[in-house]
């Protein structure tokens, strides 16, 4: 039976920089050929970065896809490493002249495989997902032609991330043309408890195809996405053979052997998901290799759920300041816990002499607050600076009489006013330090304590704040450091210190209960009776429910955030802010 390792690269290309892509695919090929891979993979629109969004609509930036594709492939043989076949996802022109939402054809989400210098074989994404983050019916044309290439006496299939999600369509035509491995490129965000379903997906798929299935996922951050990597491969009976670190950039290397490739069927096909799709053939006329010694391969260390969510949050701030140019970030730190978990967020992600902190008391304030602010800059070792506000406030309050929740929330906003004013002094990004829970309830201050460039926690819940600060307390002690946050900022009561003696509580449920009925709500859509019939109480449901739908214009002024959870507020739930429908109770029996 036919050898041939295979090398799954999962990488952090960045969106726009089609030059800068292509000079990583060189580089990770090289790599890839040192240790002797005889095929590469990389992510899907890995040329482009994913996800491009409207510029798909631009016909400049197709056409530089194109170009870069066949520029890469003769790049590659110029390089010494034309006899490596490298498969790539990039950006291509339309098959046909169907007019988008633009009058244009729109272009494809495509996958090109090249050696000897040439592209020769091409695959169009065929399932284009319509849910959640994905909004792609609005920018790609659908594929209806399925390339086999038989390459070192294996026949290979290549497909495209949804592909592998939906029943029917390319993995049925990759079974029809008996293919022996099928190469699923993917842009694949993560949210918790996805990377163990890829790969339940990819062995139940890999049995209805019969043949392994190699899935290569890229890495990094995306605005609000996060990529995990994770990237896999399962045999024909769906058992893993090598799965890849979470989260790392880098490649994964696996000797496999393969079906010698025999079947010849090639044209229209029906592949069960209502359409037709057209089988067709590239032989390269490569010859067997003569067998060899496998490689061993294994599969990394799983990161817990706690390690997962969090290496996920520093990974999606760290890009975002990289990919965005930032060199330092500034934090207002309040001595609270979801300000102290940010600032170790940024820590851990650029060091700690790139993030700035500044403790901006006024007359509310507690020394407690204070103290803990400045123990945790000292523990991390934080740019920090501590400006006092209640001067500033005062000034104010004698213009404008402010009484109640105004003369609350101004306090907010003159630290929200200083941080900008530092940012655009300095050019720090300044990181906004609310949480999923208030940003649900609109418990924030616009142009306040929600002013910033970046939301670490945008789609992290209280109570998931609290474990991942504990968490990462845990982690340092277990390696013999000093915990990075102050055991106080975790055991306190949160409170904005508004006035003496506030607290959260004040204004919200206790945040276990805040949570889960949050969860149902926005992340499960239940609706109010159904959230009583869970168990809540009918006042607290009723409550919350009105914050939440009162909050939609604060969310739409939020900075973006690296998504999570199944559900964000941005790309995955999307209520209008006009908006007069109101949960209805159930009708009385």
């Amino acid at each position: 039976m036919p050898q041939f390792r295979l090398a799954l690269a999962q990488v952090d290309p960045v969106v726009g920089d089609i030059p800068g892509n292509a000079e990583m695919v060189i580089a990770w090929t090289k790599y890839a050929a040192s240790q002797a891979a005889h095929v590469v993979a990389f992510p899907e629109l890995m040329l482009t970065g994913y996800p491009v969004e409207d510029l798909a609509l631009r016909p400049s930036f197709v056409e530089a896809s194109r170009r870069a594709v066949h520029d890469l492939a003769a790049r590659l043989a110029a390089e010494g490493l034309g006899n490596i076949g490298v498969i790539v996802g990039y950006l291509d022109a339309p098959p046909s002249d169907r007019p988008g939402p633009t009058g244009r054809p729109l272009p494809t989400d495509s996958a090109a495989f090249l050696i000897g210098g040439k592209v020769v074989a091409r695959y169009d994404k065929h399932h284009l997902p319509n849910y959640g983050v994905f909004d792609e019916h609005r920018y790609f044309t659908r594929g209806e032609r399925l390339p086999v290439v038989r390459h070192l006496g294996v026949d290979i299939a290549m497909v495209i991330c949804e592909d592998l999600w939906q029943d029917g369509g390319p993995l049925t035509a990759a079974w029809a043309a008996g293919a022996g491995l099928v190469v699923v490129l993917n842009g694949s965000p993560y949210e918790r408890g996805k990377p163990d379903r890829r790969l339940e997906l990819a062995r139940r798929r890999s049995a209805e195809v019969r043949a392994p299935i190699a899935y290569v996922n890229m890495v990094g951050g995306q605005d609000e996405l996060v990529f995990d990597g994770d990237s896999f491969v399962v045999d024909a009976d769906g058992s893993p053979l090598v799965r890849a670190p979470q989260f790392d950039e880098g490649i994964a290397v696996i000797d496999l052997t393969l079906p010698r490739a025999t079947s010849r069927r090639r044209g229209v096909v029906d592949v069960r998901d209502g359409t037709r799709m057209v089988i067709e053939r590239v032989d390269l006329g490569t010859p067997e290799l003569p067998g060899y010694p496998a490689a061993p391969a294994g599969a990394a260390p799983r990161l817990s759920p706690e390690a997962e969510v969090y290496t996920a949050l520093v990974t999606g701030t760290r890009d975002y300041i990289r990919k965005n140019r930032f060199r330092s970030v500034l934090i207002g730190l309040s001595g609270g816990i979801d300000s102290a978990l940010v600032t170790t967020i940024a820590v851990d992600a650029i060091g700690a002499a790139a993030v700035h902190t500044v403790a901006m008391p006024s007359r509310w304030s507690s020394e407690h607050s204070l103290a803990d602010a400045a123990e945790l800059a000292r523990r991390q070792g934080t740019q920090h600076t501590v400006i006092p506000i209640t001067d500033i406030m005062d000034a104010f309050d004698k213009q404008l009489d402010l009484h109640g929740l105004a003369a609350e929330n101004l306090q907010a906003r003159i630290r929200g006013t200083i941080l900008m004013s530092l940012s655009n002094e300095h050019g720090h990004l300044v990181l906004t330090t609310g949480n999923k829970s208030e940003l649900a309830t609109g418990y924030s201050t616009l142009y306040g304590d929600s002013a910033g460039g970046f939301a670490p926690l945008k789609d992290v819940p209280k109570t998931l704040v609290w474990e991942l600060a504990r968490w990462r307390n845990a982690q340092a002690e277990r390696a013999g450091r000093v915990p990075p946050i102050p055991q106080n900022c975790i055991d306190k009561p949160p409170s904005a210190e508004l006035r003496p003696g506030q607290l959260d509580t004040d204004s919200l449920p206790p945040y276990p209960e805040l949570d889960a009925i949050l969860d149902g709500y926005v992340e499960r859509d239940l609706s109010r009776d159904e959230l009583i019939a869970a168990g809540h109480d009918a006042a607290t449901v009723d409550r919350v429910i009105r914050m939440v739908d009162g909050a939609e214009y604060k969310r739409r002024q939020y900075p973006p955030g690296p998504k999570i959870t199944i559900r964000n507020f941005g790309r995955d739930r999307r209520i209008p802010i006009t908006n007069r429908w109101v949960e209805p109770h159930a009708p009385a029996r």
